[in-house]
């Protein structure tokens, strides 16, 4: 009964790391397609949601049968209600890549604004940030966790930054608004993916030390609670 408790413990960390795997190439196409402007690329974004929603809904399914049948405690409860949570927002990830994907559509039409600079390295970022999240995952990592937690604070200054330099853009001439609200909106959208990995990485803290440390508040470990 305990072997086969781990086989399932280890299809489901396989699942949400294929997860990340799909998430991962949803957030590269959506940011080359923009800076590249390819409508094809964008498009093969758009058609790669399915096989996301799909896997989540599987990854779901497998955490509640798991809670339901084994009525786990300690480690492998967190472990299991973590992945619950890593795995909803992974899957609002690949709908903001759909997002991006959408106004790389639009951007392509149009004449480009300006060179693409603050957007691709939020991306960058991000995409470090959630490779790092899942190494966190597999080695229990909670060290690294919290590093990624706070990598989130440049992503943010870039967003910002970004904000400012494409609302000049449309102040000097409202032609440019159309596409400089696309602009923005794509900003906004990669600051949001950075705060779904934000919150991956605080859950992997959770997992690993028993510890909460959302809204940068950081509980201790109930008393008698179980860390290893």
């Amino acid at each position: 009964m305990e072997r086969h408790f781990d086989d399932e413990l280890k299809e489901l960390k396989k699942n949400i790391l294929k997860m990340q795997t799909l998430v991962d190439e949803a957030i590269t196409k959506s940011i080359k397609s923009l800076v590249e402007r390819d409508g094809e690329l964008a498009e093969e974004v758009l058609n790669s949601d399915d096989v996301i929603d799909l896997l989540e809904i599987v990854i779901d399914k497998q955490c509640l049968e798991l809670l339901a049948k084994r009525q786990p405690v300690a480690v492998d409860l967190r472990f299991i209600t973590s992945v619950q949570k890593i795995n909803s927002d992974l899957e609002r990830i690949g709908d903001l890549c759909i997002n991006v994907a959408n106004a790389s559509k639009y951007l392509a039409k149009h004449p480009q604004l300006k060179p693409l600079i603050d957007i691709p390295q939020m991306a960058d970022i991000t995409r470090s940030m959630l490779k790092d999240t899942m190494l966190a995952l597999v080695d229990r990592d909670s060290k690294l966790a919290r590093k990624v937690v706070k990598q989130d604070e440049e992503v943010d200054r870039l967003y910002v930054q970004n904000f400012r330099e494409i609302l000049s853009y449309m102040l000097e001439d409202n032609k440019n608004i159309k596409r400089g609200i696309r602009l923005i909106l794509t900003g906004k959208h990669i600051e949001r993916m950075a705060d779904h990995v934000q919150n991956i990485a605080e859950d992997i803290v959770y997992m690993v030390e028993a510890t909460t440390i959302k809204h940068h508040y950081e509980e201790s470990p109930m008393k008698g609670e179980d860390t290893e």
